[in-house]
């Protein structure tokens, strides 16, 4: 079995934004300031546990949103295509979802984890088509997200590929710290998840949220 597994059973301001901006229609509504339930973002590179800490999480009675990226992709295989479209292609059709799962989820009045999240699907938008600073504010400014990012290391011992992830280690370690240097642009904190089993991320996710 994929070592992950294994591991998974081991001990315990609205503005009118330009059109050109993202080309993704906005229907995004502000944050809604009596909401105190915080909307939790999980990232990390791919085979980093972030879809098997979200069950535990699940399994703990807490409120998850699944990745959109793997369905876009799993969507894609069962009708026979490629893993992925062109690059911008695909990253508008992940944002796209990701803020319709925004829009569901904002205003929950119990704690919601998200596996990544609409700032990580507008950061690969800007690697194929450079937003200005205003222009990634604007589109930033509906989401309020818990301003903590909890984010999963890189960890080879429980990497592992599939139909839906085929890229090799190395390529994780990349997305790990272009991970941190977006969400350190977009000014969020990140608070990393140690390299420990399942149960013991989640406790240490929790615990250090109830401090944050």
């Amino acid at each position: 079995p994929c070592p992950r597994c294994r591991l998974g059973s081991s001990s315990s301001a609205r503005a009118s934004r330009p059109a050109s901006a993202v080309g993704v229609s906005s229907n995004v509504r502000r944050r809604n300031p009596h909401r105190r339930m915080p909307l939790v973002i999980v990232s990390g590179a791919p085979g980093v546990g972030k879809t098997t800490l979200l069950a535990e999480l699940s399994r703990l009675g807490y409120v998850t949103v699944a990745e959109s990226a793997r369905e876009v992709i799993s969507e894609r295989l069962a009708r026979g295509e490629s893993p992925r479209p062109e690059p911008e292609v695909f990253a508008r059709e992940v944002y796209r979802r990701d803020r319709l799962k925004y829009l569901a989820h904002e205003d929950r009045d119990q704690p919601t984890f998200f596996d990544r999240s609409a700032v990580e699907s507008l950061g690969m938008i800007h690697e194929v088509h450079p937003l200005s600073a205003a222009a990634l504010q604007v589109e930033l400014s509906p989401f309020s997200f818990h301003r903590t990012v909890f984010l999963l290391p890189p960890w080879e011992e429980i990497y592992c590929t599939d139909a839906e992830r085929d890229h090799t280690f190395a390529h994780a370690l990349r997305v790990h710290e272009s991970l941190l240097a977006w969400y350190g642009k977009c000014g969020y904190k990140i608070r990393e998840v140690p390299r420990t089993s399942v149960p013991e991320r989640a406790h240490h996710l929790l615990h250090a949220l109830n401090d944050a």
